[in-house]
């Protein structure tokens, strides 16, 4: 629904109202741990079903894109009149030829998932796969569904790790609308780019830190553990105006009509996948690596920061309709896309 110029911030308004949520359970959570008799628990289980019922009721008023109009109706006339409202104005037609077009050609797709497997969609496949395989092993789901556990670690008390959760959530949010002012005029794989380094540094020194300190002191003292939540906020903030965000932002960008369900569903069973690894692991590389998980997920973020760099192509101002040219520009992809588009342009000829 989003102009391209202005795609990249209304998509991260989902991360922002993911980062909210978030820092809204953490507070909860650090509020009714005070209550005394041990049922502060219940408190924080039962407000869960507050945002549920404004996202059914939200799914209920949600109206039909001109995409969805196009692809399941025969008549054109309420897609174009729903484009010109979006748009503000009626100079609506090039984009609704675009669209009806590319619609044209999903519909001819009857099997998406067999479809996404061929040659000319390996770019697609490859980065369903990749994408939220990387923004997993970020480590971003340690601290942020660990982060009390992790804080205690480190020598601070369940009130005090509760209160650090709060804190690194407010800046994981702030940093989300940051992303989501900037991501249109800087680019993807610029953010992806600072985000990556940010993130890399920041574990690098944590790991360090606590590997000294453990060492030689036994523990963390109270201004060291400071220190470390510090080097947090600023990974945290690094992940939140990255790969938070540009994690469902790219793939959302990168499907063409005929295969968009097939990889959107692809990228989000590979999220829950990788979420699941890494929740059900992480406790038992905690206490087998101690300090050096933070070297582990270290790691990962250099070797995801290089394949961005490389392999990834910038979507920036891309309107979707034309998102294939940015795989055949691509140095390496057009190796794959353009003996493609070499194999029809021959066959084409013999056949004339």
């Amino acid at each position: 629904m989003a102009l391209p110029r202005h795609r990249g911030a209304m998509n991260i308004g989902f991360q922002c109202g993911v980062g909210l949520g978030v820092l809204s359970a953490n507070i909860i959570n650090f509020g009714t741990e005070k209550i005394k008799g041990g049922w502060g628990w219940r408190i924080s289980l039962t407000l869960a079903a507050l945002p549920a019922s404004i996202l059914t009721i939200g799914a209920i008023l949600l109206p039909e894109t001109p995409n969805s109009l196009i692809q399941n109706s025969s008549n054109p006339d309420k897609a174009k009149t729903v484009l010109q409202r979006i748009r503000g104005t009626t100079d609506v037609q090039a984009e609704l030829d675009d669209l009806i077009k590319a619609s044209s050609i999903s519909k001819t797709i009857n099997r998406p998932f067999r479809k996404i497997i061929q040659r000319k969609y390996r770019p697609q496949l490859v980065m369903a796969i990749a994408i939220p395989f990387f923004q997993q092993v970020t480590g971003i789901n340690v601290i942020t569904f660990y982060a009390p556990i992790l804080f205690r670690t480190i020598g601070q008390g369940e009130s005090a790790s509760l209160m650090s959760a709060v804190v690194t959530g407010l800046v994981g949010t702030t940093a989300t609308f940051i992303s989501a002012l900037v991501v249109d005029k800087l680019g993807r794989k610029t953010l992806f780019m600072i985000g990556g380094i940010q993130m890399f540094v920041t574990q690098i020194t944590i790991g360090v830190i606590m590997a000294i300190l453990l060492v030689d002191h036994g523990g963390l003292s109270k201004g060291y553990a400071y220190l470390v939540l510090a080097l947090i906020c600023v990974y945290v903030a690094g992940f939140a105006w990255s790969w938070g965000p540009l994690g469902w932002l790219v793939p959302s960008e990168i499907f063409p009509l005929e295969i968009r369900s097939a990889g959107q569903s692809i990228t989000v069973a590979m999220g829950f996948l990788f979420t699941f690894i890494i929740a059900q692991s992480f406790l038992a590389m905690l206490c087998r690596f101690k300090s050096g998980i933070f070297f582990f997920f270290g790691g990962w973020v250099m070797v995801m920061t290089v394949f961005v760099y490389f392999l990834l192509p910038e979507t920036k101002n891309v309107p979707i309709e034309q998102m294939e040219k940015v795989w055949k520009d691509h140095w390496f992809w057009k190796i794959i896309v353009g003996e493609i588009d070499d194999e029809k342009k021959a066959y084409t000829q013999q056949g004339a």
